[in-house]
């Protein structure tokens, strides 16, 4: 399986719009704390009531077809990501 490096997945992660003002969508798979697997298949980044980088965090949120949020936000510690728009997440 092809891999990314946590970095320069968290640097995509960054990107909030494409050239073209769109959402920058990706999927994304990750451990939840109890050990659950979760899998966005499309999701965005999306802001945390913390400070993300002192505690490691990043918050996505699932997105339909048109873009439109549903669900709720996930605080994904960076340590727990598994693959990245089908990559997989290398430290």
């Amino acid at each position: 399986m092809a891999t990314i490096t946590r970095a320069e997945a968290l640097n995509e992660m960054e990107v909030k719009e494409t050239a073209t003002q769109k959402q920058k969508v990706f999927s994304i798979s990750f451990y939840k704390e109890n050990g659950e697997i979760v899998f966005l298949p499309r999701a965005i980044s999306c802001g945390l009531r913390i400070n993300m980088k002192q505690h490691r965090k990043r918050g996505v949120i699932a997105v339909d077809e048109k873009g439109k949020r549903f669900g709720h936000v996930y605080s994904v510690c960076i340590d727990n990501m598994r693959e990245f728009n089908g990559l997989q997440v290398k430290i």
